[in-house]
């Protein structure tokens, strides 16, 4: 009888296992994921182009955000930002005085600073910053439904949280950029200063000798597409987050890497376009 009994529980648990029907992939779970997180992010990144031209247009949070992004960052990129310069001219002097080449210090830096170090530097710091605070912010906002009821209240949340949040970076990261690089500047003034005596017209006449227009032009491009870069990775991390507080943590952890990353593609693909125009 218990044979029977237990012949009869199997037969019903291979019965149950076959009515449940596998699940079905194109590849496999985690390529598939990934091209639909893809078509995830060009979908949002889609509706934004779309929002952004659309009424009604909030100014007002436009402007906080802006507060937010660019006065709450300015003692953090202006720490950075004067370290970075007095380091790297600390860094190369002994290398031109090998070659007795002191007087190419200024023009040196410069270019390293206007070129590169200034608009890198403040968007991995606004990456870490802002980045992780929006991938929060929206992330809590989105697991405790606020979102969800804002769309109930009649408030259009995509324009109110993203489109402010997105514009806002892609405004200020150029402005604190072409601050990080003026303090940058100072910072390898104090340090020429110091063991030459400098003065400071002498100083920024020899830095700016070799400093063109394609390169203040390339650098104000750099930021702002780190702006947007931050801003959009941050809000779609924050606006698409799950599973709880852990989400929350894993949205702004996520935003922060993956704005680092990318960040540093379109530094190498702005420098190659640079330098194919430099040497047309």
């Amino acid at each position: 009888m218990q044979n029977c009994y237990f012949s009869k529980t199997n037969c019903h648990k291979a019965k149950t296992m076959s009515l449940k029907t596998p699940e079905k992939y194109l590849i496999t779970k985690r390529i598939d994921e990934f091209f639909v997180g893809i078509y995830s992010a060009f979908a949002f990144v889609t509706r934004f182009f779309k929002e952004v031209f659309k009424p009604p247009y909030e100014f007002k949070e436009i402007i906080r955000q802006c507060y937010q992004v660019g006065y709450k960052s300015l003692f953090l990129i202006t720490l950075t930002g004067f370290i970075t310069g007095l380091v790297f001219t600390k860094q190369s002097r002994p290398s031109l005085s090998e070659f007795g080449a002191q007087s190419w210090l200024p023009s040196l830096v410069a270019i390293a600073i206007v070129r590169a170090l200034a608009p890198l530097v403040t968007a991995l710091i606004c990456a870490g910053k802002v980045g992780s605070n929006m991938g929060a912010e929206l992330g809590s906002m989105k697991v405790t439904e606020q979102i969800d009821a804002m769309e109930v209240s009649a408030v259009h949340p995509f324009k109110f949280l993203v489109v402010s949040r997105v514009l806002a970076t892609t405004i200020m990261i150029p402005m604190l950029m072409c601050f990080t690089g003026f303090v940058a500047m100072m910072g390898a003034y104090l340090n020429v200063h110091q063991n030459e005596m400098t003065s400071l017209t002498l100083f920024f006449q020899n830095a700016f000798a070799k400093i063109s227009f394609l390169d203040i032009f390339s650098s104000l491009v750099k930021s702002i597409v780190y702006g947007f870069t931050i801003g959009m990775v941050g809000c779609y991390k924050g606006y698409h987050a799950k599973n709880g507080t852990e989400g929350v943590g894993r949205a702004a952890n996520s935003a922060v890497v993956l704005s680092m990353f990318l960040i540093f593609v379109e530094e190498i693909l702005i420098v190659q376009v640079t330098n194919h125009i430099r040497y047309m």
